[in-house]
């Protein structure tokens, strides 16, 4: 039996078709290809990070720096491991974390336009990070105590002066019955003994919490994961010049003059 001729139409229609099936497989074929090919365009540029990992729901504080030598007080002498931060980054990190919850988790993330140098950097960093944190906690203490001491110091002196103060009144106004100059005496010595307990009061109820709060939260920024991005956008060498291979270089040119000296 001869099967009648496919009008040329439906065999264009049909030829269509087909080619339209192969161009959704090839598609298909293709999609994960197109994704792992913008992923990786995009790790690319946005960088690859080191450091320690941050856990979930961390409230995380950024700083973007084109050297991590940026980061440091470039006029403290100490030793490039224990250097202060530079006092525009501390002021950055503390503001931004104290606009954080205070009961999540905090998190530093240093965006550095540099390649990668060192591979113990970010730990170094997180070392020299969390060390100058630790200090600071320290002197946040250190001057809670000082001044409560001077806050029980003046809290006698207050007490002493106020108790005079009254007692010298009352007894002005004893021997001054007949005038009121005696109750004015008396008014104006108690007026003044209180007075004297200004300073005392203004430490308990007022001075002192505030101090509390920024050694918490130091205690907070000395405990938190630092990681370090690396952004890639300056030459390949310019980590040679940098915190902390600049700080080592110091190190060991002011060692090898003491003993010299």
């Amino acid at each position: 039996m001869t099967l009648p001729p496919v009008p040329d139409q439906k065999r264009r229609m049909l030829r269509g078709q087909g080619e339209k099936s192969q161009h959704r497989d090839d598609v298909c074929r293709l999609a994960p290809l197109s994704s792992r090919i913008m992923a990786t365009i995009s790790e690319t540029r946005e960088g690859h990070s080191v450091g320690d990992p941050l856990p979930p729901k961390c409230a995380v504080i950024r700083v973007h720096v084109a050297e991590l030598r940026q980061l440091f007080n470039s006029i403290d002498p100490s030793p490039f491991r224990n250097r202060d931060l530079d006092p525009k980054a501390e002021d950055f990190i503390v503001g931004w974390a104290k606009d954080m919850p205070r009961d999540s988790p905090l998190g530093l993330v240093v965006e550095l336009d540099r390649p990668a140098g060192l591979p113990d950097e970010a730990a170094v960093l997180r070392g020299a990070i969390h060390e100058f944190f630790n200090q600071r906690a320290l002197a946040f203490r250190r001057r809670l105590r000082e001044l409560l001491r001077v806050g029980r110091t003046s809290l006698a002196i207050g007490l002493i002066a106020l108790a005079a103060a009254i007692a010298l009144g009352d007894f002005l106004a004893s021997v001054m019955k007949s005038s009121p100059i005696g109750d004015i005496f008396r008014e104006s010595l108690t007026i003044g003994g209180w007075v004297s307990m200004w300073r005392p009061l203004e430490i308990f109820l007022y001075d002192w919490w505030p101090i509390r709060n920024e050694a918490r939260l130091s205690d907070r920024l000395a405990a938190m994961p630092v990681r370090i991005r690396y952004m890639d956008a300056a030459p390949p060498e310019t980590w040679r010049s940098d915190w902390p291979v600049e700080g080592e270089s110091k190190g060991r040119v002011s060692t090898t003059l003491s003993q010299t000296d």
